[in-house]
């Protein structure tokens, strides 16, 4: 069974439809089909870039589809809901039991509430998942009611997550239109989350750092000062040596 039979599910599929309009109905951004996507490319990219076999690839890209499936039931602890209900599809689908405990870990771990990058399934769907925050998230067409969650994914206007060719540094820039959202709201709302892909980074793939851009300005995660020091003074100004 492959990501692209996963995505051709009508039962899935349903459920991911209907799990976003009940977020649309409580104000939540968007976590429909254009989300799930994203989230399941991404996560197959990281562990393709960094060379892990094919078929870890596609588990991740499932994991990406399925993973907010539990919204369907409650936001609240929707990551365990999520799991649970990811485990009786693909059971009846006949998936190998491994596979399944990797996929259903992984999902059961993305939220930054309790989430643990417990493998690199799990490393990567966090990593994709928190690193998705863009203008067409927002449901909500009146900017005047916008909430922060709101502000934050309207003013990013590009966002890109890329690893360097050496494998030590994993950068997500985003360029940001600080007309709707201040850097700060950012961090308000995106700290906690930040502090869970540097986790996942640095704990499942031994990569150095998580590094944000914003409007060209760099906002570093090291494990202690002293590191955070010596990436900053050694990777600025020249960026050149890492991804564009």
């Amino acid at each position: 069974m492959t990501y692209e039979e996963i995505r051709q599910n009508e039962a899935v599929n349903t459920y991911i439809r209907q799990a976003d309009a009940a977020l649309a109905t409580l104000g939540f951004t968007e976590h429909s089909f254009a989300h799930v996507t994203l989230v399941a490319e991404k996560a197959g990219y990281i562990l393709q870039t960094l060379g892990y076999p094919e078929r870890t690839v596609e588990l991740a890209k499932i994991a990406g589809y399925l993973h907010d499936i539990g919204n369907l039931i409650n936001r609240v602890d929707h990551s365990q809901s999520g799991a649970i209900m990811a485990f009786r599809i693909l059971d009846h689908l006949k998936f190998d039991p491994e596979e399944i405990a990797i996929i259903v870990s992984a999902i059961g771990n993305h939220d930054e509430g309790t989430g643990v990058p417990v493998s690199p399934v799990a490393a990567a769907l966090i990593l994709a998942d928190k690193s998705d925050v863009r203008r067409n998230r927002v449901h909500n067409t009146d900017p005047s009611t916008f909430d922060i969650h709101d502000r934050v994914n309207y003013s990013v206007t590009k966002a890109e997550l890329k690893i360097n060719e050496a494998h030590t540094l994993i950068k997500l820039k985003l360029t940001v239109d600080t007309h709707f959202s201040s850097v700060m709201d950012y961090f308000e709302i995106f700290m906690q989350r930040m502090l869970l892909c540097r986790k996942a980074a640095e704990t499942e793939y031994q990569l150095l750092i998580i590094q944000i851009i914003i409007d060209k300005n760099p906002f570093l995660f090291a494990e202690s000062p002293e590191k955070m020091v010596e990436i900053s003074f050694r990777r600025h100004p020249v960026y050149g040596a890492d991804p564009e």
